[in-house]
């Protein structure tokens, strides 16, 4: 995996001449800040060899290098899930591809449902730990040592000196942020009112079909890493109203301006960090 993983990089940097030192993955509500960045570079997924192609609406596909905030940086217009056919593995390549051309940071959005009966759609939630729900991890078979070790430590995966700068720059602008525990499910199904009922006893704030996988590949390779979710929609059972992709992607459009906030935030911690 680490000789397909180097042929990408190499083919990257050749591309683009810089090193990212961050990585920003363009989740729900985050999808025009593509258009925030001095870009050197933008690259279909299917010209970077060994890459797969997300299929999910909303998911363009495409890798954009340049600087935001001073910083070198990689964002990745498009994500790819489990629920596309991708095995967990498989989804967090373009990810692992950017940690081993050297990026040290990593920040990932989704859009989730609200599980917590006191958050309400369109907010923002900071995630503080997850719990994976289904019984894959990227890091099964055998262990890429140029990555990380075999048995990574999953506590403190999500950096606290990161969320408390993003929550910072969150109340410099006037809006709140929550915080919580995210649940990874499979999807493409949303989950049953039982499936809420039960996450909630073992302590999700929020559910979504991503993220989790990125957020383990990132730590494996020592990467420091925030995750902020949107809450685009009351989770089945919460609500009264079915469930729809077009909530999502609603919700998604309206708090990216909020969204937009905290990545720079993040950048800018990252620019202190590296400088310090």
């Amino acid at each position: 995996m680490s000789k397909k993983l180097m042929e990408a990089a190499s083919f990257i940097r050749s591309a683009a001449g810089t090193r990212p030192q961050a990585v920003i993955v363009m989740g729900s509500g985050l999808g025009s800040y593509a258009d925030q960045i001095e870009a050197d570079a933008v690259i279909p997924y299917a010209d970077i060899p060994g890459w797969p192609q997300p299929t999910a609406p909303g998911h363009a596909g495409r890798l954009i290098l340049g600087r935001r905030r001073g910083v070198p940086v990689a964002a990745l217009s498009g994500r790819l899930h489990c629920y596309e056919g991708y095995s967990a593995a498989e989804t967090v390549i373009p990810l692992q591809t950017l940690l081993l051309g050297g990026a040290k940071f990593v920040f990932l959005t989704n859009a989730a449902g609200a599980i917590r009966t006191t958050f309400r759609p369109g907010s923002l939630m900071l995630i503080e730990d997850h719990i994976n729900m289904t019984g894959m991890n990227p890091l099964t078979g055998p262990n890429d040592d140029t990555l990380g070790t075999r048995f990574p430590d999953m506590s403190g995966i999500y950096d606290a000196e990161l969320n408390e700068a993003l929550q910072k720059a969150a109340e410099a602008e006037g809006f709140y942020v929550e915080r919580g525990v995210y649940a990874w499910m499979a999807g493409p199904s949303y989950e049953t009112p039982a499936e809420i009922r039960a996450l909630r006893v073992l302590g999700a704030d929020a559910v979504g079909m991503s993220t989790v996988p990125e957020a383990v590949a990132a730590r494996h390779a020592g990467a420091r890493l925030a995750a902020v979710s949107c809450l685009s929609n009351l989770a089945a059972g919460v609500g009264s109203e079915p469930l729809t992709e077009e909530e999502v992607l609603e919700a998604g459009a309206a708090a990216s301006g909020s969204m937009m906030v905290l990545a720079d935030a993040f950048l800018d911690q990252v620019r202190q960090l590296n400088a310090s």
